[in-house]
């Protein structure tokens, strides 16, 4: 598929697409006129590589990854940086998740005092 079809499938800008492809992210061939074709699994690689932005890792932290989803093969010095991205991710997942618990303690008082038909406490 070409990159226009690849980013209308994914949700990813070309501009995106071509970033991903300079670091080595992404591949393509090219066609006799030099248009980038991609395969159809290109389309999950892509979703994953918006997942680990998502989660914060850094294209750098990423590269070394995408072999390994290839392969299933990972090397002992790369479990480590994953193991310490994983637990990067659960200390901010626990922190959304006490922010998210304190919104909603105040969802909750400003709930409870517009059923009374006071203004929410501040």
């Amino acid at each position: 598929m070409r990159i226009g079809e690849l980013a209308a499938r994914t949700g990813v800008s070309v501009r995106a697409l071509r970033y991903y492809e300079e670091q080595r992210l992404l591949a393509s061939e090219r066609t006799a006129s030099g248009q980038r074709v991609y395969p159809e699994s290109a389309v999950e690689r892509v979703r994953l590589i918006r997942q680990l932005f998502a989660a914060g890792l850094a294209s750098k932290a990423i590269e070394p990854i995408m072999p390994c989803v290839v392969t299933g093969e990972v090397v002992p010095e790369l479990l480590e940086r994953l193991r310490a991205e994983r637990e990067r991710m659960d200390a901010k997942i626990n922190e959304l998740i006490a922010a998210r618990d304190k919104l909603d303690a105040i969802l909750a008082g400003a709930d409870a005092a517009a059923h009374k038909g006071r203004p929410c406490p501040r």
